[in-house]
C-alpha cells in the first residue's frame, strides 16, 4: 500500500494580471494577489512568465519574489531570456513547460526526448542554485522514465485531457494519470498535477495517493468573483481532501 502524502495546493495567480492588463491599469495588484494567496491557505504561489508576457511581466515576478519568501513556483519555457531571469529571481521551484505563442493556454506536455540534452545541463545548473526542477509532462510512461534519467526533482502531470473528458472517457483519462503517478513515484520523482482542474473534477485526481501537489488557477480566480478569494481557496482545499485517505 502506497503511503498517502500530504496534499499541497499551488495557486496560479496569472489571471489577476490578465484582468489588470485588460485595461492597462495598476490593479488588481499582483503583489496583493500573491500575499493573499498564502494568507488564504494556499501552499504555493504559481506564475508563468510567458514569452509575450501576456500575464505577469518581469517586474511582477521580482515583486512577487520579494513578498513570497518561500514556495514560489515559476512556470517557464526553455527560453534563454526567461532562464536567465529564473537564476536571478531564484524561485523555490521552476516548472519547465512547452509554450506556443498562439495558444490560449498550455496545450500539452513538454517534449522531454527532443530537449533531453539541453534539459540535462539546465537541471545541473538549477541543482547548483538549489532550485527544484519539475517538468510539465503528459501522463506517459516513456516520458516519465526520461525525466527520471535527467535527475529532476519531480514532474507535474498534465491533466488537460482528463479535465476535458466526458462520460466514460473520464475514467479512462483518470486511469492514465493514476498509472503515470504510480510509475513516477516508483522512479523516485515527486508528482504534482495540474491544468484544467476545477471544483467538479479535482476530487478524483486528488484521490491518487502518489500526488503531493495540485496546481490550480483559473477556476479558483473565477470562483472568487462570486464568493471571495479566501473562500474560493478554502473551498478547493476542502474538495481536495474529500477522497484523500
Amino acid at each position: 500500500m502506497d503511503k498517502v502524502l500530504p496534499l499541497r495546493l499551488g495557486v496560479n495567480i496569472d489571471h489577476f494580471a490578465t484582468l489588470r492588463n485588460a485595461r492597462k491599469e495598476g490593479f488588481p495588484s499582483i503583489v496583493q494577489a500573491a500575499t493573499m494567496t498564502i494568507s488564504a491557505g494556499a501552499d504555493m504561489v504559481v506564475c508563468h512568465l510567458r514569452e509575450d508576457r501576456r500575464h505577469i511581466n518581469d517586474e511582477d515576478l521580482y515583486l512577487i519574489r520579494k513578498v513570497v519568501v518561500k514556495d514560489l513556483d515559476l512556470e517557464m519555457a526553455l527560453r534563454e531570456d526567461v532562464i536567465k531571469i529564473s537564476f536571478d529571481v531564484k524561485p523555490d521551484k521552476v516548472t519547465i513547460v512547452p509554450e506556443r505563442r498562439e495558444e490560449v493556454t498550455t496545450e500539452g506536455g513538454l517534449d522531454v526526448k527532443k530537449h533531453f540534452d539541453q534539459l540535462k545541463e539546465l537541471v545541473k545548473e538549477y541543482k547548483k542554485a538549489k532550485i527544484e526542477t519539475f517538468l510539465f509532462i503528459e501522463p506517459d510512461i516513456e516520458t516519465i522514465e526520461l525525466s527520471a534519467k535527467l535527475g529532476v526533482d519531480g514532474i507535474e502531470l498534465h491533466t488537460g485531457r482528463y479535465s476535458r473528458a466526458r462520460g466514460k472517457d473520464v475514467i479512462h483519462e483518470y486511469k492514465r494519470v493514476k498509472i503515470a503517478a504510480e510509475k513516477a513515484s516508483e522512479e523516485g520523482l515527486l508528482v504534482a498535477a495540474g491544468h484544467g482542474l476545477d471544483y467538479q473534477n479535482t476530487p478524483l485526481i486528488a484521490s491518487i495517493p502518489q500526488i503531493f501537489e495540485l496546481n490550480i488557477g483559473f477556476s479558483i480566480i473565477s470562483k472568487s468573483l462570486f464568493i471571495g478569494y479566501e473562500n474560493a481557496i478554502n473551498s478547493m482545499r476542502q474538495l481536495m481532501m474529500i477522497n484523500r485517505k
